[in-house]
């Protein structure tokens, strides 16, 4: 036991262990650089880009990483490239953990829930904004475990340095073992100094866990502030000052197809100011798809869908434009979305997903948006609930926030897909009564996607019927909920209980 004590102090091996450290950080970030690269490469669009990555993956994961390191150490100097012994161990683990964090890096944004993806981008974020506010921050929070593994894992394999004389702790303890004879205790003190570093890097990785904790973070609550009696705009919209009656949308010959199905088949609809149209069919007739080529959401094949009268996504002179001016132009249009399946922010608070998009996309304030967030949060009954997780919020809640996050940046369109069919039937009730609130206190153009006919009964205006990607009907919402003309639009309404919703007193 002394000479195992005596080991562990020796300064021989101590600084071997000092050797190994610096591979295995210089290693690490060599890797880091190069696998932030691969993986941004294999996310681009651009198939040489992605496939020469792909190939660089192939490779080094597909050869040993000793092999690598004597050809960095010995095989370069062949083509005038001489590396030392610790260069070149550092740029062979760099090398070879590059695919491997590439693999991490890239799995942890294509793991992003694409519903918050397309939400951010409806707010109006640009692609910049939205790696920096959405993904990257839930990404790094499931790539911490894997990140945490491959920097154990370097730390051991820098023990193949060995190989190229690296004088780290296993050829130190090789040597010592070799003069001495005293393997059993000389081994064993180097696997305890080796469990030390891979300890102090597991640490490491639990410490950062912990200090990702959403839930730990969120257990110091902020005191609620209290909302203002009035919500001032955020922005003026063009359509806002429209006259009711004046067209705000207007669809034309609007072709959508995912493969061979038709989706949109020439469709043609217009949308007045003051509107409140429910968008009736049932699941596939395209109401969800005709809604986000509203927003420009979707790209479709032919026709054009002017808001206000203009083009989302193309310029006056006809270019197409790009992802960030799409951005900013969707971010001026005024036009808010309510999806189906809530699409909140995972990693902010109820509070932070209505304040945020207004201080990264329209220049806000931090404090006036807070402010307005829980000015809306109160107008839909949830201030009390101002710092909680989406995931600690009821179905009813979550789309209550989802309607106070549109309507903060003072929409004068607002499109809801599905609100309620996510829900149980419990909180369908609390959810509709904040739409009809809103109908009747804002004056907000409304497109509403629903198979709710109480729903569309009680708050539309006009009724819009889908079937095989056309408006088969179009009329006053009593009208065509009590009286269909269209034979589909009868059937359809029979089948989902249209006997059982009330008349529109409208």
């Amino acid at each position: 036991m002394s000479l195992f004590a005596h080991y562990l102090s020796l300064p021989y091996l101590l600084y071997g262990t000092w050797f190994t450290i610096e591979v295995t950080v210089f290693g690490l970030l060599g890797g880091t650089l190069l696998g932030s690269i691969l993986g941004a490469m294999q996310l681009s669009r651009a198939a040489l880009l992605a496939g020469f990555a792909r190939s660089y993956a192939v490779i080094f994961r597909g050869t040993p990483l000793i092999l690598q390191m004597v050809f960095a150490y010995d095989a370069l100097p062949h083509i005038g490239l001489k590396l030392g012994a610790v260069t070149a161990a550092s740029l062979a683990i760099a090398a070879n953990e590059a695919p491997f964090i590439a693999e991490i890096l890239r799995s942890g944004v294509r793991g992003v829930d694409p519903g918050q993806v397309m939400a951010g981008q409806a707010l109006g974020m640009t692609p910049r904004v939205l790696m920096r506010r959405i993904i990257a921050p839930q990404a790094i929070r499931t790539m911490v475990p894997a990140l945490g593994n491959e920097c154990v894992s370097a730390l051991k394999n820098s023990s193949l340095a060995s190989v190229i004389a690296v004088p780290e702790l296993t050829l130190r303890s090789t040597q010592l073992a070799s003069s001495t004879f005293d393997f059993f205790s000389i081994f064993f003190a180097s696997g305890v100094m080796y469990l030390v570093l891979t300890g102090l890097a597991s640490a490491l990785q639990l410490g950062i866990e912990r200090l990702l904790d959403l839930d730990r973070v969120m257990k110091r609550k902020r005191p609620v502030a209290s909302a203002p009696a009035v919500i001032a705009p955020i922005t003026t919209s063009p359509d806002a000052a429209r006259p009711r009656g004046e067209v705000v949308i207007e669809i034309k010959k609007l072709h959508k197809r995912y493969g061979e199905q038709i989706v949109l088949d020439h469709l043609d609809l217009v949308v007045r100011v003051g509107e409140i149209v429910a968008l009736l069919g049932r699941s596939g007739s395209g109401k969800s798809t005709l809604l986000r080529c509203i927003n420009q959401l979707e790209r479709w094949d032919a026709g054009s869908v002017l808001v206000g009268g203009r083009q989302l996504g193309v310029a006056a002179d006809g270019r197409t434009l790009s992802p960030r001016e799409v951005a900013g132009a969707r971010a001026n249009l005024g036009v808010g979305i309510v999806f189906q399946q809530f699409n909140l922010f995972g990693h902010l608070t109820a509070r932070q997903n209505v304040a945020g998009p207004l201080v990264w996309v329209h220049g806000v304030s931090p404090v006036e948006a807070d402010r307005r967030a829980m000015a809306l949060l109160g107008r839909v009954g949830l201030a009390h609930r101002a710092d909680a997780l989406p995931r600690h919020l009821s179905g009813g809640q979550q789309q209550r926030v989802a309607i106070a996050r549109a309507l903060a940046p003072n929409p004068s369109v607002l499109l809801l897909d599905e609100p309620t069919s996510a829900l149980d039937p419990e909180l369908v009730e609390e959810v509709m009564d904040v739409i009809r609130s809103l109908a009747a206190q804002e004056g907000l153009t409304m497109i509403i996607s629903t198979h709710q006919l109480r729903f569309a009964s009680k708050i539309a205006t006009r009724v819009v019927f889908l079937a095989d990607g056309v408006v088969k009907e179009d009329g006053p919402a009593r009208e065509v909920l009590t009286a269909p003309s269209n034979p589909l639009t009868a059937r359809f309404l029979r089948v989902i209980g249209a006997d059982s919703a009330a008349p529109v007193g409208v």
